[in-house]
């Protein structure tokens, strides 16, 4: 019969541990980070462009809450939603005068019906894709923490 054994410092074993387990931490917030940045591009990319504004305004942050990561995209510009699921046909009223006008209209209006917009998903879809890419980013990271 052959015997074998072995010994193993626990307190080593513990270390290299907590180690191994930080460095995987960091590099689940740095793939969380880097899939925030992809998510807020795609967003970009797709956001319909007038002026701009809308697509420049298009942001992320990550919340870093004991190894939970939150990571959330954006936009402060007020009209982003309308912009995402379109408008319904509404009536426009003069909010500080009797009547609107513009230049070039025929006489002041007491109101004005507006069709409405078509939506233009741009928020959505970015965030549609974010699983696949944070999956390809977690498994970068897993690889690096190694």
């Amino acid at each position: 019969m052959a015997d074998a054994s072995f010994t193993l410092d626990a307190r080593q074993f513990e270390r290299g541990l907590r180690r191994w387990v930080g460095r995987l931490s960091e590099e689940s917030k740095q793939a969380a980070r880097r899939t925030g940045v992809r998510v807020q591009n795609e967003a970009r990319r797709l956001a319909p462009v007038d002026t701009g504004r809308l697509r420049s305004s298009i942001v992320h942050r990550v919340e870093d809450r004991s190894r939970t990561y939150t990571v959330t995209i954006g936009t402060n510009v007020t009209y982003a939603a309308d912009v995402e699921y379109g408008t319904a046909p509404r009536r426009i009223y003069p909010r500080t005068r009797q009547a609107l006008y513009w230049p070039g209209a025929a006489h002041p209006v007491a109101y004005v019906d507006h069709p409405g917009t078509q939506p233009h998903p741009y928020l959505r879809p970015a965030i549609a894709r974010a699983e696949e890419w944070l999956r390809e980013e977690l498994a970068r990271a897993g690889r690096r923490a190694r």
